[in-house]
């Protein structure tokens, strides 16, 4: 059967993001089927679909490599508005351990839906709460969302182990067994993982945190995803509150007490914030690659910290760019991301530390390496073909078509895409959601997590 064509034409700039960092004003991308075929200016190709692109900046589509979907329904709580990670965790637990299969449904599209809105083409989740009822196939209702989207997915099968009553933040009743775990683990990554070229789907195995699971379960993590040929994330060095246990309970750093449990050797693994890490542990990251994914705006929502990015950068560690979970953020809005990325190093490291194309090539090119796949994260030709189109032709960015791409953070009043596009299919067209209905999907994600909230 014939390959579907599309070309998208005459952009203001085309950002490649490729290894010279080509920028095309006038810019076309040809695409057959999944695939980028040719890019260029002024290209001599007939297709099915033509997407006219004057007036608006192309990139990549950006690469989220950590959230968790499922918060989208309980953010904004006056509660823990105003609170530290640990109490924010210990008031929301009480809310989570409530999910239901339709909770799980609706936030997943919620979350997905606004990353395809701000230019997002792939992300990954952990979903890491599972309550002893009707929990057995969270994982598979998030994919069934995330492919009715037409997402590229990256779902993480996230676990707890640790409950209160040995020593851990969660609630017994939303910890499972080691064995328990590991029998999901395996069910999911034969039933989903695609190791194929342009893969949609593919699966990772994520204790939620050192302070939730037992080292038990972090070396039978890392065992078996070697054997399984699948990669490890996990949350990591978050805060101080995190450093004070690990030393207190573990007589370890973070870094150090993954590395024993055999988290850091193999080149397979990344983790969430590590907002304190030295520059020692930096090195043996970038030797080992060793990934991190980098929430600015989580990490300034909950007072954590600000990751020492460019010190990571500066010592060749992996680094990708992720929204966190949307109860610390609290939005999935992608570019919204890029841009804070841009300014916070700015107070951390100095204003020069980070010109906006070292977010965007963080945000597209490092996520890419961070999830440990070479067929995404750039514009050109054998690539997937995920791209997002921005229009930048209006008010809030007039005074600034001197430099296109960068006008992306600097300016705008919206961060809406025109275009999104995945795997060559339009999913984002003038700047609404194609495959779901988003106000239907409101009011039902609304009553989801109104019901949630009311039932305790």
């Amino acid at each position: 059967m014939k390959k579907k064509t599309l070309l998208i034409k005459n952009a203001l700039t085309l950002a490649t993001m490729d290894d010279a960092g080509r920028e095309i004003k006038g810019g076309d991308v040809y695409i057959e089927g999944p695939e980028i075929k040719k890019v260029g200016k002024g290209l001599k190709v007939k297709a099915d679909a033509v997407i006219d692109a004057s007036g608006c900046v192309v990139v990549p589509g950006f690469i989220n490599t950590h959230h968790h979907l499922y918060q989208t329904l309980t953010r904004n709580l006056p509660a823990v508005q105003d609170a530290k990670l640990f109490d924010w965790l210990i008031y929301l637990y009480e809310i989570w351990r409530r999910l239901d299969p339709e909770a799980v449904y609706v936030s997943a599209q919620t979350g997905l839906g606004e990353l395809l809105l701000t230019g997002c083409t792939t992300s990954t989740d952990q979903l890491y709460v599972f309550p002893k009822k009707n929990s057995g196939l969270f994982i598979d209702t998030q994919i069934e969302a995330a492919k009715e989207l037409g997402m590229r997915f990256h779902p993480t099968r996230g676990s707890m182990s640790r409950g209160r009553s040995k020593g851990g933040l969660p609630p017994d009743d939303v910890v499972q067994s080691e064995d328990f775990i590991m029998k999901d683990c395996e069910r999911l990554v034969h039933k989903y993982h695609d190791k194929n070229k342009f893969a949609m789907t593919r699966i990772a195995l994520a204790p939620c945190s050192p302070f939730s699971v037992t080292t038990e379960l972090l070396k039978l993590t890392a065992e078996m995803a070697k054997k399984w040929g699948v990669r490890m994330h996990t949350h990591l060095a978050e805060t101080n509150d995190e450093d004070d246990f690990c030393l207190k309970t573990l007589r370890m750093r973070p870094l150090e007490y993954m590395e024993s449990a055999g988290w850091v050797s193999e080149g397979n693994a990344w983790f969430a914030h590590c907002v304190y890490i030295n520059e020692k542990e930096a090195k043996k990251m970038g030797r080992t690659k060793t990934g991190a994914a980098h929430c600015p705006c989580s990490n300034l929502r909950l007072g954590s910290g600000i990751a020492p990015i460019r010190m990571f950068l500066d010592n060749k560690v992996p680094v990708g760019l992720a929204v966190d979970g949307s109860a610390s953020n609290d939005a999935s809005d992608m570019l919204g991301e890029v841009r804070q990325c841009m300014l916070v190093h700015r107070v951390k490291s100095g204003v020069a530390s980070m010109p906006a194309r070292d977010a965007f090539r963080i945000a597209t090119r490092g996520g890419a390496a961070v999830l440990g796949r070479d067929d995404i994260g750039s514009i050109t030709p054998g690539k997937a073909a995920d791209l997002a189109i921005f229009d930048v032709s209006g008010l809030d960015f007039v005074g600034s078509q001197s430099d296109p791409l960068a006008s992306l953070l600097f300016c705008g009043a919206s961060h809406r895409t025109r275009y999104t596009v995945v795997n060559g299919k339009v999913v984002v067209k003038n700047g609404r959601l194609v495959n779901v209905d988003e106000t239907k999907l409101t009011a039902r994600a609304n009553k989801a997590a109104s019901r949630l909230l009311k039932a305790g």
